[in-house]
This record gives structure tokens, C-alpha cells and sequence, in this order.
């Protein structure tokens, strides 16, 4: 692990503004994601939160922007629930006010077809036939999309 550490190339901060540029350029990145890039590159804090700040300057770094994209692109590909959704931006530490205003992104209407796509998919016009055990299976998979209690029960009784 060492002898890696020591041949990992070092850039300058010239070097990796430019590749920090491309690397936001590629697709939405949060600020945590950036700067645990350029720590990886050998970068020391100032020259870090440097970078950080002219990519934010020059519109390569959005956090907002990121926000709204990862919300839409996990709901809509993964078809990801809110709960699950502000689990991960909260591991990227993107703050609270701007979950908030991203999750505002997905249609109510939307989210609630998706939840019935998924029950549909899963176990098909079958609901009613549905044991016990197999409810509660059906309700773990739910839950681990990310979906709401509330919202899975209301479904399902449906």
C-alpha cells in the first residue's frame, strides 16, 4: 500500500484545476466528491478549498444543480424513493435546505405511478392473493427503494 501512495503521481494545482474542470465537466459533481478527488491527487487544504471555490466561480461546481440532477436521474433510472434519495445526497454532504428543494423536483403524481409500477412488477395482479410473509417481503423491497411507510400501506390496500 506504501510503495502505491508513493508512485501515485503528485499534480501541481495548476494540473489538477484542469482535470477537476473536465471531471465536473463529465457530469454534475457534488463540492464533497471534487475535493476528495483532488485530496486523492496529493493536494494540500488550501490549494483545495482554492480550486473549490474558482470551480465554483466559473460554474463547473453547482451544488444545487448537482442536487436537483441526482434526484431526478435516481428516481427516474433507479426509481429510488425520496427517503433513499436524501440518504445519499446526505452522504455527499449536500445541506438540508438544498435536499429540500430538490426533492421538490419529483411529481407527486410520478412518484405515486412508480410506486405502483414497482408493486406491479414485483408481484403482479397477485396482491390480494398475497400471504402475510409475502406482504411483508413485498414491503421490505419498498422500504429499501426508499419509500415511505405511509405511502407503501396506502398502496398496497389499494
Amino acid at each position: 500500500m506504501e510503495e502505491y501512495q508513493e508512485r501515485k503521481k503528485k499534480l501541481t494545482p495548476n494540473q489538477a484545476k484542469l482535470r477537476a474542470e473536465a471531471y465536473c465537466a463529465y457530469q454534475e459533481r457534488s463540492q464533497q466528491e471534487v475535493r476528495d478527488k483532488l485530496y486523492n491527487w496529493g493536494l494540500h487544504l488550501e490549494d483545495v478549498e482554492q480550486i473549490i471555490s474558482d470551480l465554483i466561480s466559473s460554474n463547473f461546481l453547482n451544488e444545487e444543480r448537482f442536487a436537483k440532477a441526482f434526484v431526478l436521474g435516481k428516481f427516474r433510472i433507479k426509481g429510488w424513493g425520496k427517503i433513499k434519495i436524501q440518504q445519499h445526497l446526505k452522504a455527499k454532504r449536500v445541506s438540508v435546505p438544498l435536499i429540500k428543494i430538490a426533492l421538490q423536483q419529483i411529481d407527486l403524481d410520478d412518484y405515486e405511478q412508480k410506486l405502483k409500477d414497482l408493486i406491479q412488477r414485483k408481484v403482479g395482479d397477485e396482491l390480494s392473493q398475497l400471504s402475510l410473509t409475502e406482504r411483508a417481503k413485498l414491503v421490505r423491497y419498498l422500504q429499501s427503494k426508499g419509500y415511505e411507510n405511509s405511502l407503501i400501506f396506502e398502496k398496497i390496500k389499494e
